[in-house]
């Protein structure tokens, strides 16, 4: 019984949904956005799917076949995201080196990324309790002779477009503990051109668009490529996926009205964006 109440009840007339007749704007890349879009359509929400970035394959992979050739030098492997994961395992695939090299390293996850991850190697050795980078730092912090450690941090190449703070944060703070941090990049993260979103940029700027769902800092940068001002998303509520995309909105100069504080999945941000409408009408 208790699972069956987790799933949507498709006999629930859609006006009772709190998300019932409201457009939001996915900006997640499509991996993710179908994801999220799932949690929204379960709310009552009707998505609108801009992916303003793309994740694809490295062009080179110099570098991470150089480390993956000695994987058993890395006491921890970190992993920052679910796109990391997958390229990561793919990549061991492609050269035929076998699951059981990762076995001797401990691996780091966050929230349902976790999943991702169990199902690639039947492994994970820690999920912080806080599903952020911030929380990574947290956890190994406390473990003994961590400074002794050497940890390997599969992260994106950014290109055209200026690289998030996080991965660069996140390799600082565990230097900081004494830890010797290798990143490698595993994956593309791109921007998308603004010239196929013609239609839903003017369903933006006619008011049509109630939220824009931002789930990461490449999302927005992105975006203010394509917006030619504030004008553009006046009317829209901006929801972010947790404080540390929140905080990146900020300082891009957005207004961020919808912060989710379950960040562990989408669902958390699914919840928080129809909080705030159930608020809303409630306070009229």
């Amino acid at each position: 019984m208790h699972t069956e109440s987790k799933k949507i009840n498709l006999l629930t007339p859609s006006r009772e949904l709190p998300l019932y007749g409201k457009r939001i704007l996915v900006t997640a890349p499509r991996n993710y956005a179908y994801r999220l879009s799932e949690q929204i359509i379960k709310k009552g929400g009707l998505p609108v799917l801009m992916p303003t970035i793309e994740t694809c394959y490295l062009s080179n992979y110099t570098k991470l076949d150089a480390a993956l050739a000695h994987i058993d030098q890395f006491d921890w492997i970190v992993f920052t995201s679910r796109n990391g994961i997958a390229a990561f395992f793919h990549r061991i695939n492609d050269l035929n080196i076998p699951i059981s090299v990762v076995q001797k390293c401990h691996l780091c996850a966050l929230g349902k990324d976790a999943e991702s991850l169990l199902s690639f190697c039947n492994k994970v050795d820690l999920i912080p309790i806080e599903s952020s980078p911030a929380g990574i730092v947290a956890e190994l912090a406390k473990l003994p002779q961590i400074h002794e450690k050497k940890v390997l941090i599969p992260a994106p190449e950014v290109v055209g477009l200026p690289e998030p703070d996080v991965v660069p944060n996140l390799i600082t703070d565990l230097q900081q503990l004494g830890i010797e941090v290798t990143r490698v990049p595993t994956y593309i993260t791109q921007g998308l051109d603004k010239i196929i979103y013609s239609m839903e940029l003017n369903l933006m700027r006619e008011g049509i668009i109630d939220v824009i769902a931002f789930s990461s800092t490449a999302e927005i940068e992105s975006f203010l490529t394509m917006a030619n001002s504030q004008n553009d998303y006046e009317h829209c509520v901006v929801a972010c996926f947790g404080p540390y995309t929140t905080a990146n909105a900020q300082k891009l100069g957005m207004t961020v009205s919808i912060v989710s504080r379950d960040y562990s999945s989408f669902e958390g941000f699914a919840e928080a964006i129809a909080a705030f409408f159930t608020l809303t009408s409630n306070s009229k």
